[in-house]
């Protein structure tokens, strides 16, 4: 049974691994297109600015919440707003076959989880980039511009799948914060990882870890989430402009 079982874990992780590499070179490329012409990647900026203003005006109660406000922040901040994570996915990328062997599953599967909300959120953006340039309204990005091009875009299952990853990758971190040896390996590699060049991997982990584990219980944080999300998603697809709380 114990041989069997060490098959399956190695044949999860193996297929963990392939998905992360895949995501995480889907996200590269498009960050290095964006990169390549710069008045592309002031654009990209812009729309990320945007999107990270809108959070913040449809969440700011959960962000004063004693109880969800950290768990709020790293949302915006680490997994649906405007941060660069060009360092960490290269420090991934870097280690990937050192992670596959020395994290869980469940540890991996978090992470391809983030790897693979960023790479999907990379190309809707830039598809986004692609509509407002067309339409003259990315120099005066606002709440109507944004709708239009919304619509035009389209995407609904990718869309959809978008705001599913969000909810399971804080899933996926509720149940390794409440993982006890989980925590003691953290602390005990933030100063190696910083040292051999993967602080912003070692990071990443952390605060989304620490968050959760104050938090407790996520189900009533994620359900209010994956709730106006969709409702702004159904919205933006009518080419519709909605109420943002």
């Amino acid at each position: 049974m114990t041989v069997e079982r060490d098959e399956e874990t190695s044949a999860e992780k193996a297929e963990l691994a392939t998905r992360i590499a895949r995501d995480l070179k889907l996200a590269a490329g498009l960050r290095r297109n964006a990169a390549a012409d710069p008045v592309r990647a002031s654009e990209r900026d812009a729309l990320r600015a945007w999107q990270a203003g809108r959070l913040a005006r449809t969440y700011p109660d959960l962000l004063a919440h004693p109880r969800f406000g950290a768990a709020a922040g790293f949302f915006l901040s680490d997994l649906y707003g405007p941060k660069d994570f060009s360092a960490r996915d290269h420090e991934i990328e870097r280690i990937l076959p050192m992670l596959a062997k020395a994290l869980p599953v469940s540890g991996l599967g978090t992470l391809s989880l983030a790897i693979e909300l960023d790479a999907l959120s990379e190309d809707l953006d830039a598809r986004m980039v692609d509509e407002l340039r067309r339409r003259g309204t990315i120099a005066t990005l606002d709440d109507a511009a944004y709708a239009a091009a919304f619509q035009t875009v389209g995407r609904r299952p990718a869309r959809r799948r978008q705001i599913d990853l969000i909810i399971e990758t804080g899933e996926a971190l509720e149940a390794l914060a409440r993982k006890p040896l989980i925590a003691g390996a953290i602390k005990l590699m933030r100063g190696p990882a910083h040292a051999v060049g993967l602080g912003e991997l070692h990071d990443f982990l952390e605060r989304g870890f620490t968050t959760f584990r104050q938090m407790g219980r996520a189900s009533e944080f994620l359900a209010r989430i994956e709730m106006k999300e969709c409702e702004l998603l159904d919205a933006w697809l009518r080419g519709e402009i909605p109420a943002y709380q």
